[in-house]
């Protein structure tokens, strides 16, 4: 069971989980601000331009079409919402971001195994007394 979660952990890690799932959550967001365009901008004009056209009052059109009022109310709310979630969805990759960074700098701490060589600049083992390109006589 400990192999499992190690694989699952190893698994979330990985930064194409995380955008895989910011994408999903954003699209989702922006699919309500669209929603709430058409349903309260967009599809209330159209029914009031063609009930112009038709030559119905207001009044007519609203009682016969079931036709409400343009709600800007509900889009800004949408808005809203999408910018709250974006925002919390920012601070969560911000604080992933932190802690797999973190890691990073702990793996990085590891002691180097390769120096560059002072008279060829050629890259050799941390131990060696002599460079293998050039032949010199390294320093400890």
């Amino acid at each position: 069971m400990k192999k499992f979660f190690g694989e699952f952990k190893e698994f979330i890690s990985r930064g194409n989980v995380l955008d895989l799932a910011v994408g999903v959550m954003i699209g989702a967001a922006f699919q309500a601000i669209v929603t709430a365009l058409c349903t309260n901008i967009i599809t209330p004009l159209i029914d009031l331009i063609i009930g112009t056209i038709a030559g119905k009052s207001i009044e007519e059109m609203t009682s016969v079409l079931k036709v409400g009022p343009i709600d800007f109310g509900a889009f800004l709310s949408a808005v809203i919402n999408f910018i709250i979630m974006a925002f919390i969805v920012f601070l969560i990759v911000k604080g992933f971001n932190k802690l797999t960074s973190l890691r990073k700098k702990e793996e990085e701490e590891e002691e180097p195994a390769t120096k560059t060589c002072p008279f060829c600049c050629s890259e050799i083992d941390i131990n060696a007394t002599r460079c293998p390109h050039c032949t010199s006589q390294l320093e400890k």
